[in-house]
This record gives structure tokens, sequence and C-alpha cells, in this order.
């Protein structure tokens, strides 16, 4: 499929996207757009430093392998609540994420995201779609992002599927954390993300939640900070399945197969509840 490029002069402003995505509640469509978007941005080192607070990154001269995600947030509003595109931004369930780290991460002060979506598939709950992200810096490509993404009620002609995974290494316990009341707010604040569902427990009821939930990625950067010793810092991809939410407040217990440059892990709350599942291992 041919993509076609819309290059942004800058960002995109986040409150006109939020009041988009509030007034679009219904499925218009069961087609993806080809087009795509592109737009240089500058690393903020405030914004950076509070994100490695929020998530647990020692600040070690590299990006965070999640940030790239946090620089390209507004881009992926701005594509995901487009007149073309024909889901609902709020109600989308995000069912896993998977990144490459291609080269070192060190001394970015400017770079350049994209964002397109592909790969619409049947699903059990309704269809899935795949939010691509990467960034570019003055060498070429660095990093990129693929999420698989659920909006329930699409009806799609062919076989339904679902993807699965499961840990299959041996795994110990290698770090345990909080997940405040919170965290969520905190997160929204270095993120931009403030879907209602992770802000306060009455904001969550609005959208069928018992009580707020923590972000899926900072559930994964989170992770991958306490895992920094066992990880490669590029060449490297992290992929994780999102299962039960993590319901605020509460604690989780991170446990893992032996650091090298490849492996599996598995976040769990009170009574062995699976909340995340992944593996990571060199760029094939």
């Amino acid at each position: 499929m041919s993509i076609e490029w819309q290059d942004l002069p800058r960002e995109p402003s986040l409150p006109g996207l939020y009041a988009r995505a509030a007034t679009r509640r219904k499925i218009t469509g069961t087609h993806l757009p080809d087009s795509g978007l592109r737009c240089w941005v500058d690393v903020d080192g405030k914004r950076l430093a509070a994100y490695r607070k929020v998530c647990g990154f020692v600040d070690d001269g590299l990006l965070p392998p999640t940030y790239p995600h946090i620089l390209a947030f507004a881009l992926q509003m701005q594509l995901l609540t487009a007149k073309d595109f024909p889901f609902p931004l709020l109600g989308l369930i995000h069912l896993s994420n998977r990144i490459r780290v291609l080269r070192p991460m060190g001394g970015i002060s400017r770079a350049q995201i994209s964002v397109r979506v592909h790969n619409l598939q049947a699903h059990p709950k309704g269809a899935t779609f795949d939010l691509l992200t990467t960034l570019d810096d003055q060498l070429g490509p660095l990093w990129e992002a693929e999420s698989q993404m659920l909006c329930r009620g699409v009806k799609l002609e062919g076989e339904a599927i679902e993807r699965t995974w499961e840990p299959t290494l041996p795994l110990v316990q290698v770090a345990q954390w909080p997940a405040p009341a919170d965290i969520g707010r905190h997160y929204a604040r270095v993120s931009g993300d403030y879907n209602p569902i992770h802000l306060s427990a009455v904001s969550a009821r609005l959208f069928g939640f018992p009580t707020a939930i923590a972000h899926g990625l900072w559930n994964k950067a989170r992770t991958l900070a306490a895992l920094a010793d066992h990880l490669p810092r590029a060449n490297l991809e992290i992929a994780v399945h999102f299962r039960k939410p993590v319901r605020l407040p509460s604690e989780v217990t991170l446990l893992a197969s032996a650091a090298g440059s490849s492996g599996e892990l598995r976040l769990i709350g009170a009574g062995d509840l699976e909340h995340m599942v992944g593996n990571w291992q060199p760029i094939a």
C-alpha cells in the first residue's frame, strides 16, 4: 500500500484534539486511511526528566525506550481523530505494543516522528488495527513501534483473529512497586494522555470502570526501567501483551528471565492476576 504523507510544520495542539475526540462517538466505516503524518519535534529536557521520574528511569544519557511514544502522542491523536479515520478514539483498547530500538538513542535533541495505521483485521470482539510510529534522526531510522488497537462493535468479513502469547522460560521475581491512586494523573502530565479512565475513579466510572486504571504504556515503561540491567541498549525488540488492567491503587510484581540478549517477562498483581506478559530479543 502506498502511503500519502502529510508533513506538519509543528506539533498539533492537544486541547483541540481532545475536544474533537470527545464529540466523535460513532463508527463511520470499515476502511483505514492510506495516509500518514510526519513532523519534526524537539526533545524538551525538563519534560524528559519529569518522565524519567514518573516511570523510574535513571538518567543514563539515552532516551528511555518508551519515550518516543511521548514525542509522538500529539501526532497520533491528530491521526486518530481525523475525519477519514473510521473509529472513535475514546473506547479504543490497547492490546499489545512492540518497540524496536535500532540504534542507541543518545544525544538526541530533535527528531522526525511519523505515524500511520494499517492491518485492519477481524477480532472476536470487533476489529483490530496497528498504529505504526517511527522516529528518525539526521542519520535515518532510530526507533519504531507497533501498537495493536481494538475497536469493539466493528463487523468485518473474514476469520476473526486473536493474537496470543505466553512466557515459556523460567521466571523469577526481580522487582515490586506500588501503582498509587494518582499515578494516572502524574503520567498524564508527562505524556499528554488525559484519557478519563486513568485519572480518577469518578471519571473512570463514566466509561464503565469501577476505579481508575494505570496507563498500559506506564506499566511497560516502569517495567523496562526495572529491567534496565537486563536489556541491551540497542538492536532490541520488546513486545508486550496487555491482559487485565492495573486498578488504582494497587501493587504489582515483575517476574523475568535471566539478563541477556533475549528473555521474557510477566507483570502480576494480587492473587497472581496477570496484567502484562512479554519478551525481548534482538531485532530480526
